[in-house]
């Protein structure tokens, strides 16, 4: 195990969560020298999502569901207006599941060792600097320093990167592009239909954001929170609030806690130094609607391995070699990512009537429309003329979002 020390690592990933496993799966598998470095004692703790992943995302990872860790089928959600009324889209099929992360992100670990990586947990990096054209990290582990030297860092170090800051490459995210999120996972619940999603908004029950529910077992589910992090009000507040109005819930037993910041826009325009690359949360690699990372996460990881291994292979470690990845990234999932942020936008303008209105107003075809940024010109005619004409407020705000070009 000390061995890791004495050796210059052709990549040392910091951050062993999706994206840094992602990483060091690809890194493996190519048979480059790969080391995973996590300040936490144990893979997959704390979670700080809801856990759900969608089909879609398993057939782009390659990866297949396992009982042990895919707890729970998906077959649709439901969303919920203020006053109560609902846009439900339910299939007969599944659509995605529910993970139990800590072992779905164990099982990645386990395949990345068996594939030829290496991991260190409990190894916090409290320094990087570059010498000779070499990353140099000094590392604490329990009351001792350790230093390891590599060619590459892929930083997956989690929301305002410390390493990228180190070597020079700014994380920070702006507070309106953070939001603030706070989750039980509870037991002993009712009153929800456990093959959905549920999701709930109104600028009284979650300011800028929305709760829900994801289920995972009988009678057990995750149910959290989302906020603007600038809020007055705390986002424990909020959820503490609303479960003590619902009747399924407010009895239940909380046998988990988990509370952290959730990027939601502020996408980087840079995300590489020299011997440096971003990934996942360090590399604001989120969905701005729902701020779920797990899917785009492993997807920014294995795509940072992709230019890390062209680097190697041409010997080169520089910015201007690496900045291909910054490139690649927009081409392949960051334009769409910057449509979805123009959803977002649309939905913190919206009032209390303006969601009670849609839900009595539109599909969940639309809705998922919506916040996809895919509405055809069709669909906008048919939601301006015929739909939205009766509140000429709520129009004018969706023309704005029709209307907006950004990429």
């Amino acid at each position: 195990m000390f061995d890791a020390e004495k050796k210059i690592w052709e990549v040392i990933i910091v951050g062993a969560g999706p994206a840094g496993l992602a990483a060091a799966t690809e890194m493996a598998k190519a048979k480059t020298s790969v080391l995973v470095l996590d300040r936490k004692q144990e893979i997959g703790c704390p979670k700080r999502c809801a856990e759900g992943l969608g089909n879609g995302w398993f057939k782009r990872l390659k990866l297949k569901p396992k009982k042990e860790w895919a707890v729970q089928e998906i077959k649709g959600a439901q969303l919920y207006s203020p006053n109560g009324k609902s846009v439900k889209m339910k299939k007969k099929k599944v659509l995605g599941y529910v993970l139990e992360r800590k072992m779905f992100e164990k099982d990645l670990a386990i395949n990345a060792v068996k594939l030829g990586a290496k991991i260190l947990m409990k190894h916090q990096v409290v320094n990087a600097t570059r010498e000779n054209g070499l990353v140099k990290l000094e590392v604490e582990v329990n009351d001792s320093k350790k230093y390891f030297q590599t060619k590459m860092i892929i930083a997956c170090d989690g929301i305002d990167s410390k390493v990228a800051r180190m070597l020079g490459l700014n994380t920070k995210n702006n507070l309106k592009d953070t939001d603030a999120g706070y989750q039980y996972e509870m037991t002993g619940i009712t009153g929800y239909d456990e093959n959905l999603l549920h999701l709930y908004f109104g600028t009284d029950v979650a300011p800028r954001g929305y709760i829900w529910i994801f289920p995972k077992r009988n009678k057990t589910a995750n149910v959290g929170i989302g906020i603007g992090a600038y809020e007055e009000k705390t986002a424990k507040y909020y959820l503490d609030k609303w479960i003590a109005n619902q009747e399924g819930l407010k009895n239940g037993s909380i046998i988990e806690v988990n509370a952290g910041g959730i990027p939601v826009g502020g996408f980087l325009d840079k995300m590489t130094a020299d011997n440096l690359l971003v990934a996942g949360d360090a590399g604001h690699m989120v969905d701005p609607i729902h701020g779920g990372g797990i899917g785009i996460a492993m997807e920014g990881g294995k795509l940072a391995a992709k230019h890390a291994l062209t680097a190697i292979k041409k010997k080169d470690y520089s910015d201007k070699q690496l900045n291909a990845y910054t490139k690649d990234w927009f081409s392949s999932r960051g334009k769409e990512l910057m449509r979805r942020l123009k959803g977002r936008h649309l939905l913190e303008q919206l009032s209390n009537d303006d969601f009670n209105y849609l839900a009595e107003s539109i599909t969940m075809d639309e809705a998922l429309k919506i916040g996809n940024g895919t509405l055809t010109a069709k669909d906008k005619v048919v939601l301006g003329t015929k739909k939205l004409i009766k509140r000429p407020g709520l129009l004018k705000i969706m023309m704005k979002y029709f209307n907006d070009k950004t990429e």
